[in-house]
């Protein structure tokens, strides 16, 4: 009997550690060797952007203009200011994506067809004209360097995927993301970031680690893809209309009745592939009209046969999990091959849900509280 309390209070002992010595740990430690911000101005054309995102294999850039001219996303106001005299120089006004580059291409109307315009012309707009074409880019948001790493992984918990981090900010609140900031320079913080952070203290946070993705409520359902007959240009604006990053292509369960235009209900469903945003990225301009026309599965397997034949680079696996899989074996997948999201699948291959970047942190968060 008194082993067993023992055990118990040392139990409660190891837990409350735990926590603090993640509290210990400030934002400012997981950007210091990132490099310097990689933005576009807000003449840049989405041609340019889109180049940017591709030289520097990020998924999203700030948007900067003349201080004064514009209001920020989400009532923001990040400013990027002179170090020594305080003058403002720019200020970010948003945040662009893939997806806010694909949806303009796409086009607004939900019967647009998109690919008969010119694409060279619709690739030729401002970049500032996209902002706000889909959800994640109407918002913009800082981190103090002094946050804590628990409130950061609060602010990635609720589906925030990217902050500015400030290097020296004049700003004393330290509460959460904030949406007024001066700085004269900033580092871009995203999920994956603090992802491989809590993979490097592994043995702070091993008793979340040991359960299952059941037992800790990280998987989420129901879960919508395209079939693998839906059109990209359709799955793009099924994406934008779900403000969805990456959907996964399921078996089409009858070709010709099916409506591969929209979104469908994939639980049970057989997986065999996943199409995302950002593998547009390195699609050239003059292929893209080529391809909004062509399905999905078409455009995912015609990405894996040049991967395969580009020096250093691997096919892209399709990256599964189990509900009874332990968390750790998940994280180890998300960073191994730099995924935001795994597929949760049974032992036939069959879509049960899925597990992302803000399950598990959110996860791993609430274990720490408890």
């Amino acid at each position: 009997m008194q082993t067993t309390m023992m055990g118990a209070k040392n139990d409660n002992m190891h837990a409350a550690v735990e926590p603090q010595r993640l509290r210990d740990k400030k934002v400012k430690e997981l950007v210091s060797d990132k490099r310097r911000l990689v933005e576009v101005p807000y003449t840049a054309t989405l041609a340019h952007t889109m180049n940017a995102l591709v030289a520097n294999q990020v998924v999203a850039v700030p948007v900067a203009a003349p201080p004064g001219h514009w209001i920020g996303a989400g009532g923001s106001m990040i400013l990027e200011s002179d170090k020594h005299t305080g003058a403002v120089r720019k200020h970010y006004i948003g945040m662009v994506t893939m997806l806010d580059i694909l949806a303009h291409i796409a086009g607004d109307n939900p019967n647009d067809a998109g690919v008969d315009s010119d694409m060279e012309q619709r690739m030729a707009v401002p970049v500032s004209s996209v902002i706000g074409h889909c959800l994640e880019s109407l918002s913009l948001w800082t981190l103090n360097p002094s946050t804590s790493i628990l409130d950061c992984m609060e602010v990635f918990s609720k589906g925030i995927h990217r902050a500015l981090v400030p290097i020296d900010s004049t700003m004393e609140n330290v509460a959460g993301v904030e949406l007024v900031e001066s700085a004269s320079s900033y580092r871009m913080l995203t999920q994956m970031d603090l992802m491989k952070f809590l993979k490097g203290h592994e043995s702070d946070i091993k008793h979340v680690l040991d359960r299952t993705l059941q037992d800790l409520g990280a998987l989420v359902e129901p879960i919508f893809g395209v079939t693998d007959h839906t059109r990209v240009i359709d799955a793009i604006k099924s994406m934008r209309a779900g403000s969805l990053n990456a959907v996964p292509i399921i078996e089409s369960s009858n070709p010709t009745t099916e409506d591969h235009s929209q979104l469908v209900n994939g639980k049970g469903r057989k997986l065999i592939g996943t199409f995302s945003a950002t593998d547009l990225r390195g699609c050239p301009v003059s292929h893209l009209q080529y391809w909004l026309t062509a399905s999905v599965m078409e455009y995912t397997r015609s990405l894996l046969s040049v991967s395969a034949n580009m020096a250093g680079s691997t096919p892209r696996e399709l990256v599964t999990c189990y509900a009874e899989s332990p968390l750790a074996e998940v994280m180890d997948k998300v960073v191994a091959n730099h995924v935001h999201r795994v597929w949760v699948v049974d032992r036939n291959g069959l879509l049960e849900g899925l597990v992302s970047l803000t399950d598990i942190i959110r996860v791993i968060r609430t274990s720490l509280l408890e």
